[in-house]
C-alpha cells in the first residue's frame, strides 16, 4: 500500500518511507533525521519486467541482516510494498534504502559485521527513479590509492563514497573505476562487476576477493551454464587483460563492453585499452585507435547476443499488471 505515489510518467525521483505498513511520500512523512546508509539494492524495471528479482531480495535481506536489522517480517512487508509501488509503464531504476544511525564505522579487519552494528534508529525507504539512458560500452580507469570501501561485502555503506569517485572521474571521460587487491589484481568496479573472455571461456575474479555479490554477474554465469560455456575464476592484473574482451556488468545496463581502460594502479600509464570505434549497427568494437591501442578486444556480435540472452531472463514483477502486449 502506498500514498502519494508518483504518476507513471513523472520525470523526477521521489522518495518514500515505510510507516505503519505503507509507503508514504516524504513530503507527508514524519520528520526523521536520516542516518548513513546501512544497506541498499536497486534493479532495472522495464515496462513491469525485471531480471532476477529473487536474487536482489536475497542480497538485500542478507545486507540488512549483516548490518544488524533482525526483523525479517517487517523487511518482507517493506519489500512487498516496494515492488507493488513500481508502475508497470516506462523504465525505472528504483532503489531500496535502509539507513540507520549512528554513522557506519570503517571496517574492522576482523569483522565487517561488528563494524556495522550498534544503530538504534532504522528507516526503510524507497526511491523511485526514472532509469537513465542505457549504454553498451564503458570506459574504465584503474583506481589509484587505498581501497575506498569500508565494508566491501555488502551494498550500501560505501555507495556515496564510490559515487563521489565516479563523479570526479567523469570529468576525464571515465565511466567507472576498477578496484584492485593489494597485489594489483582486479576485484570489481565501483558500480559494476567485471568479467572477461579467454577464448570461449568466461572468466571472473575469485570468490575470495571481497566484493558485493553481483546479481548480474550471477545471472550471466547462469546463462553460460545453460548454453554450455565454461566459467572459471582467474586472478588477473589489468595488464594481463590487454587484448581480451572485458565486460562490465550491472543491473542497470546489463552487459557493457569495455571500450577503453586506462591507468595501472600506480600512476604509470595505460594498463589496458580498447581504443577502437564502434560499429553503428552492432555496437561492437572495431579495431584500434591512432594511439596504438589494442587492435581487437571484442568478438563481433558476442556482447549483443549475450545481452539478448540476459534480457530473456526478465519476468513480470510479482503482482504487477503489465500493459497490453507484455506478458
Amino acid at each position: 500500500m502506498t500514498s502519494e505515489l508518483p504518476p507513471s510518467a513523472a520525470p523526477d525521483s521521489r522518495r518514500f518511507v515505510f510507516r505503519e505498513g505503507a509507503l508514504v511520500g516524504e513530503g507527508s512523512a514524519p520528520d526523521v533525521r536520516r542516518g548513513p546508509l546501512a544497506a541498499a539494492d536497486s534493479w532495472l524495471v522495464d515496462a513491469g519486467r525485471v531480471r532476477a528479482i529473487d536474487l536482489h531480495r536475497e542480497r538485500f535481506f542478507g545486507a540488512a541482516a549483516a548490518a544488524g536489522f533482525d526483523d525479517e517480517t517487517l523487511l518482507g512487508m517493506f519489500w512487498e510494498a516496494a515492488l507493488g509501488a513500481i508502475p508497470p509503464l516506462h523504465r525505472w531504476f528504483p532503489r531500496q534504502l535502509h539507513p540507520r544511525e549512528p554513522p557506519v564505522q570503517r571496517r574492522d579487519p576482523g569483522s565487517d559485521r561488528a563494524a556495522a552494528r550498534g544503530g538504534e534508529q532504522w528507516e526503510l525507504a524507497l526511491t523511485m527513479r526514472i532509469a537513465p539512458p542505457l549504454s553498451g560500452s564503458v570506459v574504465l580507469r584503474t583506481h589509484r590509492g587505498a581501497d575506498p570501501r569500508g565494508i566491501p561485502a555488502w551494498k550500501g555503506p560505501d555507495l556515496d563514497t564510490l559515487a563521489s569517485l565516479r563523479s570526479a572521474a567523469r570529468a576525464d571521460g571515465v565511466d567507472d573505476l576498477v578496484l584492485l587487491t593489494t597485489g594489483g589484481e582486479v576485484v570489481e568496479g565501483t558500480a559494476s562487476a567485471l568479467l572477461w573472455w579467454r577464448g570461449d571461456e568466461l572468466r571472473m575474479p575469485p570468490r575470495e576477493f571481497e566484493r558485493v555479490d553481483s546479481v548480474t554477474a550471477r545471472s550471466v554465469a547462469a546463462v553460460a551454464a545453460a548454453v554450455g560455456v565454461p566459467v572459471r575464476e582467474e586472478r588477473a592484473t589489468p595488464a594481463e587483460l590487454v587484448g581480451t574482451e572485458v565486460w562490465a556488468v550491472n543491473a542497470l545496463h546489463g552487459i557493457r563492453v569495455v571500450s577503453a581502460w586506462v591507468g595501472d594502479g600506480g600512476g604509470g600509464g595505460t594498463a589496458a585499452s580498447a581504443g577502437g570505434d564502434r560499429d553503428p549497427r552492432t555496437g561492437d568494437v572495431r579495431g584500434g585507435g591512432a594511439d596504438g591501442a589494442v587492435a581487437v578486444v571484442a568478438e563481433p556480435g558476442r556482447a549483443a547476443l549475450w545481452q539478448r540472452r540476459l534480457g530473456a531472463l526478465a519476468r513480470p514483477l510479482p503482482g504487477a499488471a503489465l500493459p497490453p502486449g507484455r506478458s
